[in-house]
């Protein structure tokens, strides 16, 4: 395998999602179906979908051990004070990794999301 093409993350409320993601988050959806959302981010490069769950979730809990990155081209402090400013909770501080500072976030149903200013 060469390339991870794409993400789709199974949601309890599509609504909710959508709006945490497009109006939290700045995501633009790509496209809309009944059952799900598809997101771009930064003109396309980043593509992945929220959608109804494909078997029962009840009194699951979806986003233990899962975490999506996202390469971006933003500052991450600044950006990580524009997530806060729109109600998004952050998870801890920014951090150094290998590849460069990132934050964490969390979506609605616990999938952690970190953002990532690459060196």
């Amino acid at each position: 395998m060469r390339q991870l093409t794409f993400a789709s993350l199974q949601v309890i409320n599509l609504e909710a999602s959508k709006d945490f993601y497009t109006n939290k988050l700045g995501f633009e959806i790509e496209n809309a179906k009944p059952q799900a959302y598809v997101f771009k981010y930064n003109k396309g490069e980043a593509s992945f979908a929220i959608r109804t769950p494909l078997e029962p979730i009840e009194g699951k809990e979806l986003g233990i051990g899962v975490a999506i990155w996202f390469a971006v081209d933003e500052n991450v402090d600044e950006l990580k004070e524009k997530f806060v400013a729109n109600g998004v909770t952050t998870i801890g501080p920014i951090i150094e990794t290998p590849f460069g500072r990132a934050f964490h976030v969390k979506d609605l149903d616990g999938y952690k999301l970190t953002f990532l200013e690459t060196k």
